[in-house]
């Protein structure tokens, strides 16, 4: 199945420049008091160029970063090698180097990633997250709207459809704000609803 990165082969350079200068405490401010203690374990699924991991790492959690696009994983890598985040080139829906992994992780992040997925992929991606996810562990995720941007390959999300997939895998919704500005310049057109998913069964 698609990774969901084309268009950003186009941009390799400004992505990564760009993605690398993003504060985690202002992209991410809405999912930071959901955070679990620290030295928990933390997913990072579509990682990019490794600024969120890279800020987790520093905060105490045990950083497994994914990320489908080689060019972005050496980059990530790179930047922040004195980390002990571990980094992994696999890509959702399926991510098999977490096949082996069972109700491991306290926390998953998504972010900038679900607007890739087609709905049959948001399936298959809901069911992995849920095998790899404690009880009580909480599901991050970014929702995007709008025109494509450096990646092509774009789908309308939904924060009620996202929170009905996920209950049927025993999440239910404890964080949802809708409508929200990018914090990207020259992105009025794209809107981004925030939601914390936590695994109650």
């Amino acid at each position: 199945m698609t990774t969901g990165t084309e268009g950003y082969e186009r941009f390799i350079p400004l992505f990564i420049e760009s993605s690398q200068s993003l504060d985690f405490n202002v992209v991410c401010k809405d999912f930071i008091s959901f955070l679990p203690l620290k030295n928990s374990n933390i997913l990072d699924l579509g990682a990019g160029a490794g600024q969120n991991s890279a800020a987790l790492d520093k905060l105490g959690f045990n950083v497994t970063a994914i990320e489908p696009m080689t060019e972005f994983l050496n980059a990530a890598m790179n930047t922040y090698k004195s980390t002990s985040i571990e980094w992994h080139h696999d890509s959702l829906p399926n991510i098999a180097c977490l096949d082996s992994q069972s109700e491991k992780f306290d926390f998953v992040l998504i972010d900038a990633v679900w607007h890739h997925l087609s709905t049959k992929e948001r399936n298959i991606s809901a069911s992995k997250i849920s095998a790899v996810i404690k009880r009580k562990g909480r599901c991050a995720i970014s929702l995007r709207n709008g025109p494509a941007g450096m990646g092509t390959r774009v789908f309308p999300t939904d924060s009620n459809d996202t929170i009905k997939l996920f209950s049927l895998y025993g999440f239910k919704c404890i964080f949802r704000l809708c409508n929200q500005a990018s914090v990207l310049p020259n992105k009025d057109k794209v809107k981004w609803t925030r939601i914390v998913l936590e695994k109650v069964t």
